[in-house]
């Protein structure tokens, strides 16, 4: 018997996805249809994240690799050292993965692929930092997390095969179905396998590499290849750096090549702690109102940006059939800190020979992340390889203020989606506009848009692991998968318009694209208030008004929202597109494709 038909939604922790209940979303659509969930997905009191829409299975590979060049970066310390260091390099890969991931014959045990934990290893030492970001004892974070999320696993296996196989085509269904294990036709006039686009992704502040597993997941289940990087900039709530005994990661190497100091206390164990960085002067500068430390904001940039470069170039290595070589570099090995039993087992490295681009490289990033993103984009002659960014609710206080050379403003296409309650953020939203904007006036492409009903972690797997305290603490009204699903379908077809055609020609994600046109809504003229909380809530909550009745009473909710859905509103609202820019970016904008002109992969006779 399901768990569900026995334990009510407030002791399991999370709504019941798989029926697909509407319940506070000013929408008239569900979130998309799923696959069934396995038995451990349903063991109540731990959360669970809902399985990918895509027609892939998903992969996923962790390492952590010696960087090439460590080095600090500014001179901001703590406890006589250099916080801000590059010494190591930690990611995941998400990836399409092989029919049937879940088996194969190179498994590390018997017959079955492992799942990662969502919560990165050790949990103990990332509930700890969880608990110095949040400012409570350790003791409660740990037993927070042992009784919601300690056992939740990613719907992803480590080290599957690489997929070869192309998508059936067809848009998937939104109501519930099975998982299709099946393969598509080749394209008629494309390659018998197909070669992936590149994602990178930057966090945001108290996230890691696994904390977006819901976004990166998706893109690959589409067929993208996601690079997440776990930033040691201090922006995470803890991060661990190994450091063997010799070797380039060592100590004594970091400290020769690049000046890298670490403390004493440190020295007696292989790897270094690396916690939340809060700023000197007002520990409270991410608030509206606050002064935001520049000197601290900056030099995290700079780390990020390093660690993307690094990150970049190791994925040239495996393109190019080194995978090997980048294995034989990684420190996380069994009976390394941080380490899983699985460790590489398994991966075919020269499957990954050739089998993505490593050109038409899209950057992605979520607060913070979308920062990053934005001074990558800025930064075109060092990033060339990056043709196009996505900024996912930006904090828009740490960007540098945009230079008079042209080649330090941003010349590439862009999508940039806030939610409700980072729109209503006045000083915050003007920075977004400005950025999107910046676009449009070097003559690209750029949108901007608002999924309503969303709050700033509405795009992390936050929401979707706890929706009970971002419903009631955050005032989020919008079912938080289905707010996933908007996100992911608006960047999908952002990317579909603007990714290079050497890129975009015959890809697998173009075979299942949805034909709603997010991105042709019509724009705002008037910014609406209809949730616009007090002051002191800015960017924090939304505001509903007799939220109460509306939760509670079953006749009054359905009233409303039978009100809203008569009133034709959307679940989005669209504030800038290239049809509204300037004049002088509207030459270069206004012969962009729609959806109908989009060549799609044609099937083979």
């Amino acid at each position: 018997m399901p768990a569900e038909s026995i334990f009510p939604d407030f002791v399991l922790g999370h709504p019941r996805h798989q029926k697909n209940k509407v319940k506070d979303v000013p929408s008239r659509k569900k979130p998309k249809g799923r696959p069934p969930k396995g038995l451990r997905d349903r063991v109540p009191f731990y959360g669970r994240l809902p399985h990918y829409t895509g027609p892939y299975e998903v992969g996923v590979i962790d390492f952590e690799v010696p960087a090439k060049s460590p080095r600090t970066f500014s001179d901001i310390t703590r406890h006589g050292v250099h916080v801000l260091a590059l010494e190591t390099v930690l990611m995941t890969i998400y990836y399409p993965a092989h029919l049937n991931a879940r088996y194969d014959i190179n498994t590390p045990t018997s017959g079955q692929r492992h799942r990662p934990t969502w919560l990165t290893r050790p949990r103990d030492q990332t509930s700890r930092g969880y608990a110095y970001f949040a400012g409570l004892p350790a003791y409660l974070m740990i037993a927070w997390f042992f009784c919601t999320t300690w056992f939740t696993k990613l719907p992803a296996y480590k080290n599957a095969r690489l997929a070869e196989h192309w998508p059936p085509y067809g848009e998937g269904c939104t109501n519930h179905r099975k998982a299709t294990k099946k393969a598509g036709d080749p394209p008629a006039t494309g390659p018998e396998k197909p070669k992936f686009p590149l994602i990178l992704f930057s966090h945001g502040l108290g996230g890691t590499r696994t904390c977006y597993s819901s976004v990166c997941g998706e893109f690959a289940s589409h067929g993208f290849v996601v690079v997440a990087l776990e930033h040691r900039d201090g922006s995470g709530p803890r991060t661990l750096v190994t450091h063997p005994d010799s070797g380039p990661a060592s100590r004594n190497c970091t400290k020769a090549e690049g000046g890298v100091e670490h403390e004493k206390s440190s020295m007696k164990r292989p790897y270094d702690k690396i916690d939340f960085i809060f700023p000197k002067h007002d520990t409270h500068d991410t608030s509206p109102g606050h002064q935001i430390d520049q000197e601290l904001r900056n030099a995290q940039v700079d780390l990020r940006l390093a660690e993307i470069d690094e990150a970049y170039q190791i994925m040239l290595e495996i393109c190019a059939g080194d995978g090997e070589k980048v294995a034989a570099r990684n420190l996380r090995v069994n009976g390394a800190i941080g380490a899983s039993r699985a460790g590489l087992t398994g991966v075919d490295w020269k499957g990954w020979q050739d089998r993505f681009h490593t050109n038409g490289v899209t950057m992605v990033g979520h607060s913070f992340g979308a920062t990053t993103t934005v001074e990558v984009l800025r930064q075109k002659q060092r990033f060339s390889y990056v043709t196009q960014g996505i900024i996912y609710d930006v904090w828009g206080m740490p960007i540098r203020p945009t230079a008079e050379e042209r080649d330090s403003r941003i010349r590439v296409p862009m999508l940039g989606i806030n939610s409700e309650a980072f729109m209503y953020w006045k000083d915050n939203f003007e920075v977004a506009k400005k950025v999107t904007m910046e676009a449009l006036e070097t003559g690209h492409p750029a949108w901007l848009m608002t999924v309503r009903g969303t709050v700033h972690i509405s795009q992390s797997d936050f929401c979707i692991l706890y929706p009970h305290l971002a419903g009631w603490l955050m005032k989020m009204t919008i079912d938080p998968i289905r707010a996933i699903d908007l996100n992911v379908d608006a960047s999908l077809e952002f990317l579909s318009r603007v990714m290079p055609k050497e890129v975009q020609h015959e890809q697998p994600f173009l075979r299942r694209l949805a034909k709603r046109k997010l991105l042709d809504s019509q724009v705002l003229t008037d910014l609406p208030t209809e949730h616009a909380p007090d002051e002191n809530y800015t960017a924090v909550r939304l505001k509903i008004e007799h939220e109460t009745r509306k939760r509670l009473t079953p006749g009054a909710k359905k009233k409303y929202w039978d009100e809203i859905r008569k009133s034709d509103a959307g679940e989005t609202w669209l504030h800038i597109s290239p049809d509204s820019a300037p004049d002088m970016a509207r030459c270069q904008t206004c012969a962009l494709p729609r959806w109908d002109d989009v060549e799609r992969p044609t099937k083979r006779d």
